[in-house]
């Protein structure tokens, strides 16, 4: 018999971190709508550095505001077709990046994408949640901040 991970309950609106992306912390919708995670990123540029395949881009981290900018590079994994809510198909870049929530780093594969016109810079899905969360949708900011009470600041 599998043994089954504790999972953590969530509010509908957390703060994380991307530490492999150097970004402390990010306010996300965790979407269980949505089945892909997606990161708000401006200036994606794809390159090859060596025989990999690469992306560069900026991200602004936070809701409405265009400052700090915050320049990124990551392995590029693929592309992914992705069907909004509203019908609209875009093929996005997909990265594999570490988020930390509540005080535990895992994996996550994030599509890349202009946000601005979103509420929140980063949208966790299903994939990125399965079998470590579940979501309290009455609820926002159970974990606090993804460095603990101290970088609430």
């Amino acid at each position: 018999m599998k043994k089954r991970t504790p999972r953590v309950t969530v509010g509908w609106r957390e703060w994380a971190g991307l530490p492999d992306l150097n970004i402390p912390k990010i306010k996300v919708k965790v979407d269980t709508g949505a089945r892909t995670s997606a990161l708000h990123a401006v200036h994606v540029v794809r390159f090859s550095d060596n025989g990999r395949r690469r992306v560069a881009f900026e991200i602004h981290p936070f809701q409405r505001r265009s400052v700090p900018t915050i320049a990124c590079v990551a392995d590029l994994v693929g592309d992914r077709a992705i069907t909004s809510s509203t019908g609209h198909r875009e093929y996005r870049p997909v990265i594999r990046t570490t988020i930390l929530l509540n005080g535990v780093r895992w994996p996550i594969d994030l599509t890349l994408t202009n946000r601005d016109t979103m509420g929140f810079r980063m949208l966790l899905g299903r994939r990125a949640m399965r079998g470590r969360l579940l979501v309290d949708p009455s609820a926002s900011f159970i974990c606090g901040p993804p460095g603990g009470p101290e970088a609430a600041t």
